[in-house]
């Protein structure tokens, strides 16, 4: 059996509801030789707070608190350093709203079991809302690590929380970018390509993505931020050695990034 570190942070705008859909699809897990890595983001409170408690007494979770709320990057920083010391060398992503298969896990680990040298495994995405139930829409991604390489020339080739990675991706990558409050998957990526990881994809289902009016909210965050992911993605297009229509659409994104959440909604819901 090869263990599991999944990588698991939460702060305290994450939903109790939502966070403990999240745990069960865990526990509910086909294969069994995981630990989840609980990494709290900073002060936490009520319910949250509670549930977490909870779990820090289940033998299933290694409970990590922050005092101070750092980001994303940050924390996963923290979890992977945590596994990699009680020997860790495979780790799954999950985000507290989301929901995964029950074969997920399984599957993902034996695909890298079969092929060696994939550093990186993610999986389709379908939508669910605030209420669980799906909306009709399915995001594929690229199975192969050509394709995903020419498919990042507009878009993530992996969807974030639903991938599962060996250790040495980390080694390669260097892990993500701390100072990256926001896209740091996107770099995450970037710096794997750059440093010779292999990406693929399953050609199946793995996770239940949550989308609710607040996902296209938290996507407009002002000039400053659409500014610099314009910035970072015309260096990324630079250093992979993409074609022009890599940075047209790098500038489209910018527009869109910039638009009320309204039709940002309905720009997403047509892509």
């Amino acid at each position: 059996m090869f263990k599991v570190a999944v990588l698991l942070p939460v702060y305290k705008k994450d939903n109790p509801q939502f966070f403990t859909t999240t745990v069960a699809s865990l526990l509910s897990q086909s294969y069994k030789d995981f630990t989840i890595f609980l990494g709290v983001d900073g002060p936490i409170e009520g319910e949250l707070d509670t549930m977490v408690k909870d779990y820090d007494q289940n033998s299933k979770f290694c409970v990590c608190r922050f005092t101070k709320n750092r980001g994303l990057a940050c924390v996963l920083n923290d979890l992977i350093a945590e596994a990699v010391k009680q020997g860790f060398v495979y780790f799954a992503r999950m985000d507290a709203d989301d929901v995964c298969v029950n074969t997920r896990l399984e599957k993902q680990l034996i695909f890298l079991q079969n092929h060696p040298e994939v550093d990186v495994v993610g999986g389709k995405i379908e939508e669910i809302d605030e209420n669980g139930n799906r909306n009709g829409k399915t995001v594929f991604y690229p199975l192969f690590h050509d394709a995903c390489k020419k498919y990042f020339r507009y878009r993530d080739p992996l969807a974030h929380p639903a991938t599962f990675f060996r250790k040495r991706y980390f080694d390669k990558a260097k892990g993500y970018r701390n100072e990256y409050r926001k896209n740091q998957d996107t770099m995450l990526w970037f710096d794997g390509f750059m440093n010779g990881c292999i990406f693929a994809n399953l050609d199946e289902t793995v996770l239940l993505f949550r989308v609710t009016d607040d996902f296209y909210k938290n996507r407009r965050n002002g000039f400053k931020r659409a500014k610099k992911m314009l910035k970072d993605r015309f260096m990324i297009n630079k250093s992979l050695h993409y074609d022009w229509s890599a940075y047209l659409f790098s500038f489209l994104m910018f527009i869109m990034t910039l638009t009320p959440p309204f039709l940002k909604k309905f720009l997403y819901r047509i892509r």
